[in-house]
């Protein structure tokens, strides 16, 4: 089937890979809440994450950032969010290939879309686009903190799909960084897979199955290569 929407996995993907100090950036979240009780703080944060992240992995039920402070009966404040967001920061800026190669897909007339497992809002993950120039290249997104699932389960692939006008998930080809989440979600969902492999996976996040990728792109501007050789074996009329 012709691919017609190419849809982006985020961290990891369309931003570089980063190993990411988690229990470094709860700590200052937690300072900013309770200076004097920050240290255990910061540590059931970091564990009620990891609570969370694993059961997205394991039920492929979603979660959000709420449900983390929640679970250590805190409700934050503006400056609080605002400290874990600035903490974050550096790790959410996109990959110096990615403006050019969005642009370049969305001038072939193929849809673009992103799809990310996140426990943060819509509407942050829409300032960081903003904030890269990359808002109004993106046709469609999905993220699983606003829905029921979390990739790899097909649902949520089969969602971006539809909000992309898609007859058909198979006329769409999925670029991610895991092979789990990614890969094995996307062909689920009869998706052509484009796989990334730069990015060091913690074993503790490998999930138990995986799949072949139809296809590898070592560095974003590799996917235009991938379709392009797609294209060329499709028939010609």
């Amino acid at each position: 089937m012709t691919i017609k929407y190419v849809v982006f996995d985020w961290a990891g993907t369309l931003t570089p890979w980063h190993t990411v100090d988690l229990a470094g950036i709860w700590l200052e979240t937690a300072r900013e809440i309770d200076p004097d009780g920050a240290p255990d703080l910061a540590e059931r944060l970091f564990q009620a994450e990891r609570e969370l992240m694993a059961r997205c992995r394991d039920t492929q039920g979603s979660a959000t950032l709420d449900e983390v402070f929640r679970a250590v009966d805190v409700v934050p404040d503006g400056p609080t969010i605002a400290t874990y967001r600035r903490a974050w920061e550096e790790h959410t800026y996109l990959d110096p290939d990615g403006a050019e190669l969005l642009r370049t897909l969305r001038e072939r007339d193929l849809g673009v879309g992103v799809l990310s497992n996140t426990l943060w809002s819509a509407d942050w993950h829409h300032e960081i686009f903003e904030r890269d120039g990359i808002h109004d290249l993106i046709d469609a997104a999905v993220y699983s903190s606003e829905v029921p699932w979390t990739k790899p389960n097909p649902l949520i692939f089969e969602l971006i799909a539809e909000r992309l006008g898609a007859e058909d998930p198979g006329s769409c080809a999925f670029v991610g960084d895991r092979l789990f989440e990614d890969i094995y979600g996307a062909r689920q969902a009869r998706m052509r897979t484009i796989w990334v492999p730069h990015s060091a996976i913690p074993d503790e996040e490998r999930g138990s199955d995986s799949a072949e990728p139809d296809a590898t792109a070592h560095t974003l501007k590799d996917v235009l290569t991938v379709l392009d050789s797609w294209a060329a074996q499709q028939p010609t009329s």
